[in-house]
């Protein structure tokens, strides 16, 4: 199995760090990927992030390994802060009602693989490794701002990325500004309070879990005084707790790159002296529209719940997986009603399973089919998790099976091949519609919609065409895609 590493540019042979103890079977892989800032409801170009990963997590336990998967939640940050001040609430309020929305998001596109940690459940892991890092000479203290990592002291910083210096299309908001700062680069490890507070002040105080001062959450230490976490700082401190110093593979968008996931290996290499801090670093290309990214910022994107709303969780999660994990992604209702009807196909597929148990003929045509598809399901996804040729895979499959239905060739010994590979792509992609109706969509109607495929195939278009027309007048529309003909009733 090869996973592409950017931290070398290339394909790697994918060797956990840790066996697992003698007699188990298998390795252990420890996963973390960058979660989301709970400020607002996250927008799908953040889902595709979150569904790529989902899958990454389940096939590695489909090949056996035991997978401690970890997204961290960033329930402490300036937009946060800034959303629930103009809102008139507490922030730790405002990003505990986001965290759960984010959370029902999840569970309703099916992303179930991740344990979620929040960054203000670590204030401790986060107070020492700040500790540590100004012990050992990474960090220093700007009196009244904060205390920063020295970047001067690293001199690894921007071998992730290939840079060492900040660029207009950064994210500002995301990058701490001092003209106190030693380097352009630093970043905050610890906030301080706006205004100076003197310790006496809240003396009393210094036992509560967190107080409010200016309008923010602030957390006491003997050694670092009233502050909260920089943003970064949150990741390595959860990961160091579950993981240790070192892991397995890191996750998140392209965007996290820089400076973010830099500023990653900076502070936890410096922390323990040990390299690499991550083996392998893997990046899911943006979601795009009309060759933008999405993003909240451009206000060119659709929230994942009103999607969810819009289309059944599977057709949504095939679009999200229907390209490279690595590039970009184009949004359209082209795309998305093309996924719809590949959703469509399969359940069809699906439901066609329930007629094979009344069919006499013992069939098993399609026990060595399921084989081979299978096999090639593997080969695609050990190869980079290369899910676009798995699911061209499954659709030869679903293709094949049709063909010998409509020969009435199709037998017993043909349900288990057909289970099996639909519920390998359900455990793996979570991609299989499990409704085993058409949505009230008649016998009649399906046979008119086959001789209209088939019309199209033996490219007799006169006659789809009127098939099409007939559908219509019976309250159904038929659009064609890449992946059969999408049926939906008026």
């Amino acid at each position: 199995m090869e996973i592409y590493n950017t931290l070398t540019r290339k394909k790697e042979i994918f060797e956990p760090r840790e066996d697992l103890p003698t007699g188990q079977a298998g390795k252990k892989v420890q996963m973390f990927v960058c979660g989301p800032t709970v400020y607002d409801y996250i927008h799908i170009g953040n889902a595709r992030t979150f569904v790529i990963f989902d899958v990454v997590a389940k096939y590695l336990r489909y090949k056996g390994y035991e997978v401690n998967y970890i997204q961290n939640i960033t329930d402490i940050d300036n937009k946060i802060i800034e959303r629930a001040e103009k809102e008139g609430v507490d922030s730790l309020e405002y990003a505990k009602k986001y965290t759960e929305i984010f959370k029902e998001d999840m569970k309703t596109l099916g992303v179930t693989s991740p344990e979620y940690k929040n960054a203000t459940d670590h204030i401790p892991e986060v107070i020492k490794q700040v500790q540590t890092l100004l012990g050992k000479g990474n960090a220093y203290v700007i009196d009244g701002d904060g205390i920063y990592f020295d970047l001067s002291t690293f001199s690894d910083y921007g071998k992730l990325s290939g840079r060492t210096a900040l660029m207009a299309d950064d994210a500002v908001s995301r990058i701490d500004d001092s003209n106190k700062k030693r380097n352009k680069g630093d970043f905050a490890l610890w906030k301080f309070p706006k205004t100076r507070i003197s310790a006496e002040k809240y003396a009393d105080k210094r036992g509560k879990e967190s107080i409010d001062i200016d309008g923010e959450p602030m957390w006491w230490s003997d050694d670092l005084g009233w502050g909260r976490p920089g943003w970064h700082i949150e990741d390595t401190a959860i990961t160091e707790k579950y993981f240790g110093p070192q892991y397995d593979i890191h996750g998140g968008g392209q965007d996290l790159i820089f400076p973010h996931h830099e500023a990653e290996i900076a502070q936890q290499e410096s922390a323990s002296g040990l390299k690499p801090f991550v083996k392998y670093w893997m990046h899911t290309g943006f979601l795009v529209n009309k060759d933008e990214k999405m993003s909240k910022s451009l206000g060119n994107f659709m929230m994942l719940r009103k999607a969810l709303e819009k289309w059944p969780k599977e057709a949504l999660r095939f679009y999200l997986l229907s390209n490279n994990y690595r590039n970009s992604l184009d949004y359209s209702n082209k795309s998305i009603k093309a996924a719809q009807a590949a959703a469509q196909r399969i359940r069809e597929l699906r439901n066609k399973t329930a007629l094979i148990g009344s069919i006499d003929n013992l069939g098993g045509t399609l026990v060595g089919v399921a084989e081979k598809t299978e096999q090639l399901f593997v080969d695609a996804m050990d190869n980079d998790f290369n899910i676009p040729e798995a699911l061209s895979a499954l659709f030869n499959f679903i293709e094949i099976a049709n063909k010998i239905f409509a020969d009435k060739t199709i037998g017993k010994k043909d349900v288990m091949p057909i289970i099996k590979i639909l519920n390998l792509y359900d455990t793996a992609l979570g991609i299989v519609p499990h409704d085993t109706q058409y949505h009230d969509r008649p016998a009649e109607i399906q046979e008119i919609i086959d001789q209209r495929q088939k019309s199209r195939e033996n490219r007799d278009y006169t006659m789809a065409d009127q098939l099409r027309d007939k559908l219509k007048n019976l309250g159904y529309e038929v659009e064609d895609t890449a992946y059969g003909p999408l049926v939906t009733k008026k």
